[in-house]
């Protein structure tokens, strides 16, 4: 399954990226991830693509998805039509206020990210509510082994963090399964 990770630089989405490649890997599975900076790091666009596969990666360059996060209105509008057709298309509600323009079948979430990371007493997590969210509509690896690639990912003085992380993947698993 091939994923397009989108927003702007900050809101985390090369370590929502990055944490799906390592469960990906944590699971024995063959994976990509491919990083894609604008010209600033912090507020500039910032996109990365994962292809998480039981069989042989050919590349990391993805041209369609069948996953796309979008965590702001400037990544729905430019990698709308990266996804393929029966994709899903995860939206960032808190920051997106309009509709993508494909209407052809694909499946789109909407979550308030922002918001329920802010309930959940971080902002910083509501990239880790997406993730949970792609997780659970996916099913391409499971809670555990995202668990897991998140203790090896957030070490040092991050690793009190990873707590918040687990709870915000926890509630966008739950969100998803409401939709």
């Amino acid at each position: 399954m091939r994923f397009i990770f989108a927003g702007f630089g900050g809101q985390g989405v090369m370590l929502m990226g990055q944490i799906l490649a390592y469960a990906g890997m944590i699971e024995g599975k063959n994976v990509t991830w491919m990083p894609s900076y604008g010209p600033e790091m912090r507020g500039g666009t910032a996109n990365c693509t994962v292809v998480v596969s039981d069989g042989p990666v050919a590349s990391p360059v993805v041209d369609k998805a069948e996953v796309v996060v979008a965590m702001n209105i400037p990544s729905m509008i430019k990698f709308q039509d990266f996804l393929t057709e029966n994709g899903f298309f995860f939206l960032n509600k808190s920051v997106i206020d309009r509709e993508p323009d494909r209407k052809d079948g694909i499946k789109i979430y909407k979550l308030e990210c922002n918001e329920i990371a802010d309930k959940l007493g971080n902002l910083k997590v509501a990239n880790m509510v997406m993730l949970g969210a792609v997780i659970g509509a996916t099913k391409i690896v499971s809670k555990e082994s995202v668990f897991k690639a998140l203790e090896k990912k957030l070490t040092g003085k991050k690793a009190e963090l990873i707590e918040i992380n687990k709870l915000a993947i926890e509630e966008g698993m739950k969100k998803v399964s409401e939709q």
